[in-house]
């Protein structure tokens, strides 16, 4: 699964750091950045994106490169 949070659309809730930090942490801009990817399970990932109130946390497939979330 690919990870990746859309710049514009965070506004550093930090949800997501703190359900998963090691896959994601807040940069100088205070904006939410992918770390590792795979730093945490595939169900932790989930509910990290579930919970931006910003949907700004997007999941991938890796190889189709579909949109699983939001």
């Amino acid at each position: 699964m690919r990870v990746r949070v859309d710049r514009e659309l965070c506004k550093g809730a930090g949800s997501c750091v703190s359900i998963a930090p090691k896959v994601f942490q807040l940069d100088d801009m205070d904006k939410a950045v992918v770390i590792d990817p795979h730093g945490e399970s595939d169900d932790i990932i989930w509910e990290a994106a579930e919970s931006c109130p910003f949907d700004a946390v997007i999941l991938e497939d890796e190889k189709s490169g579909e949109w699983l979330y939001p």
